[in-house]
């Protein structure tokens, strides 16, 4: 497979991976795998989210805030 980029993309790609010592082929294949990794927790997140709501588990606004809260806290 072949991906065009922009200059500019490809030059922060060659920088990019010139300062880790990596050639920028690697570099690429790396960053989609992280991505698509990403991706499917995001995708699973969203889908055990949708289930909670299904059974009537949810936080009120002020729940959230509140947890939110105790984690900067911490």
């Amino acid at each position: 497979m072949e991906v065009r980029v922009t200059g500019e993309l490809e030059a922060k790609l060659t920088h990019s991976a010139a300062q880790q010592g990596r050639a920028p082929d690697d570099l690429v294949q790396d960053v989609l795998t992280r991505y698509f990794e990403e991706e499917a927790r995001l995708v699973e997140a969203v889908k055990r989210g949708e289930e909670a709501l299904q059974r009537g588990e949810s936080l009120t606004h002020e729940q959230v805030g509140q947890r939110l809260q105790r984690f900067l806290e911490s």
